[in-house]
């Protein structure tokens, strides 16, 4: 039973990357209908969201079964690449090649796109060897820049062609791949206790994030980074 315990988590770790390589199939479909007359793209959009539900379940389930590891550890930072480091990349590499047939985006731009998940990768890597994140985060979260190319992309692909035009789009890409390697302080969601005091950032930017989504739909996964980024900005100022 301790052996089964211990897999318990790993399998739903596995379940995260595997979520990641479903979306990278689906976004290859970009607008064209998928399953149930839903665009690819979107589909892409829904796996993603799995990966980060089985990103948080695998820890939930080895703190609860007390089934920590170092092979967790790593086969977490492996999957989270994938979902959030490889996905986004190439989400983004098939938004641009779109965008390049019907806007006035150049078609080198999409190639831009992969270093999305090199900055992934880098800032995994560093983040398991890093003693000082434990309760925060030193860089953006690779859950966070997943979420915010999700709400790019889709801005892009409902007919904005200035977020595909390459004096948007790469500094975006550059920023969101500085940010992950940065020494940016960044609060983390974890609560030790759930009062006010202490978590009123965490609490904010939970109360805002269903707002963005109701009221933008996929385009609010986007501001809804930039809300967490301005928000950690300001915890690490006050």
């Amino acid at each position: 039973m301790a052996a089964i315990r211990h897999y318990i988590p790993n399998t739903v770790t596995c379940i995260n990357m595997l979520s990641g390589v479903m979306a990278i199939i689906a976004t290859s479909y970009r607008t064209d209908p998928l399953w149930w007359g839903i665009a690819g793209y979107e589909w892409a959009y829904i796996f993603v969201g799995i990966a980060a539900l089985a990103d948080f379940m695998d820890g939930l389930a080895a703190r609860l079964l007390h089934a920590y590891s170092d092979m967790g550890k790593e086969l977490d930072s492996i999957c989270d690449v994938v979902s959030f480091g490889v996905v986004p990349a190439i989400i983004m590499y098939n938004c641009l090649d779109w965008a390049a047939e019907s806007m006035s985006a150049l078609s080198w731009c999409k190639w831009v796109a992969l270093l999305i998940a090199a900055s992934a990768a880098l800032r995994l890597a560093k983040f398991n060897i890093d003693t000082r994140q434990t309760t925060s985060f030193i860089g953006l979260p690779v859950p966070a820049n997943a979420i915010f190319w999700i709400g790019y992309s889709s801005i892009c692909y409902n007919y904005h062609p200035l977020m595909a035009e390459w004096f948007v789009v790469i500094p975006a890409i550059l920023i969101l791949s500085w940010l992950m390697i940065s020494e940016v302080h960044l609060f983390s969601l974890k609560f030790k206790t759930w009062g006010w005091k202490g978590n009123q950032w965490r609490w904010i930017l939970i109360i805002t994030a269903p707002i963005l989504v109701i009221c933008l739909g996929w385009a609010g996964m986007m501001w809804l980074i930039i809300a967490y980024l301005f928000f950690g900005f300001l915890a690490s100022r006050l």
